[in-house]
């Protein structure tokens, strides 16, 4: 007589299987960090809780808390953000921007389509240059060094020991100011710090959810990663609102890559950094997405 019944046997083979392809499935912040660090081997990778702070994953944290790296197209949300909220750039305003864009020697040529004017929305969907250098022309003496403080741009972040702390010099001029606060010159900030911004920019967004500034940054960090230059995010499939970031080495002429974003993009539960020192944001953009690909997130 045989130990198990048919039956038997096939409810514990099926029963072995779902086990299994729980096992396979499993996700979880470390896990899918290692993952998309294999495409990147030489990238920094950080994720932030939003809510507490904590650091859930890094890959290179070490690398993470001492690169300083100007932030190129990075800091166009947290700008737009604060200036909107303080009533100081009414986002309807429409620029025009023939992708020829030049500041003091600094050849800062869009590469989005030919557009009729941006307006706040459409110009961060794209990262439009010569929008924000006229967000820029705005801006008081002294206003852009607040306005990173406060949101703990320029500061450590405790997330790892002796951790490298940002450089800023206070623009004097006009072409400071723009050159500034399209993240080329005057300012290097490292990942981790890059990450507690943003998380600054998910917190204002929870708790202003149905403000001027709120609606059209997460609605153009939506465009972004949709259709815009940081389209490359979406692939993993999860929800994310962010921005990417190509700037210059200081020493030559090689660039380097970022991307930040919130993901879910409608309720944000963590801030994603991605930092590569040899290509573009786009680059950074599709870690981001292979990161998100594996990340214990809810797909829609």
């Amino acid at each position: 007589m045989p130990l198990f019944s048919n039956s038997a046997v096939i409810s514990l083979a099926f029963g072995v299987l779902i086990a299994a392809c729980q096992g396979q499935g499993k996700r979880d912040w470390p896990t899918a960090v290692e993952r998309a660090a294999h495409s990147g081997v030489d990238a920094r990778i950080v994720v932030l809780d939003v809510g507490s702070g904590r650091l859930l994953a890094a890959y290179r944290l070490g690398e993470a808390a001492h690169t300083l790296a100007a932030p190129g197209s990075t800091l166009k949300p947290l700008v737009l953000y604060s200036l909107v909220a303080e009533g100081r750039w009414n986002p309807a305003r429409r620029v025009a921007c023939n992708r020829q864009l030049s500041i003091a020697g600094h050849r800062l040529a869009c590469t989005h389509p030919l557009a009729p004017p941006f307006d706040a929305r459409e110009a961060l969907a794209w990262s439009c240059n010569s929008y924000f250098a006229q967000v820029a022309e705005t801006l008081e003496p002294g206003e852009l060094g607040r306005l990173l403080r406060r949101m703990g741009l320029l500061d450590a972040t405790g997330l790892a020991r002796n951790e490298a702390i940002a450089e800023f010099r206070e623009p004097h001029t006009t072409a400071d100011e723009q050159l500034a606060l399209l993240g080329v010159v005057g300012v290097r900030v490292t990942p981790l710090e890059m990450a507690e911004a943003y998380r600054w920019l998910a917190l204002e967004l929870a708790a202003h959810p149905e403000s001027e500034a709120a609606g059209v940054v997460r609605a153009g960090l939506r465009d972004s990663t949709s259709f815009g230059m940081a389209d490359a995010a979406s692939l993993g499939g999860v929800s994310v609102a962010g921005k990417t970031g190509t700037a210059e080495e200081t020493d030559s002429s090689r660039t380097h890559g970022w991307f930040v974003g919130l993901a879910p993009a409608d309720k944000p539960q963590v801030v994603v950094a991605v930092f590569v020192p040899a290509g573009r944001g786009e680059d950074a953009a599709h870690l981001a997405g292979e990161l998100l690909l594996h990340a214990p997130l809810v797909r829609p």
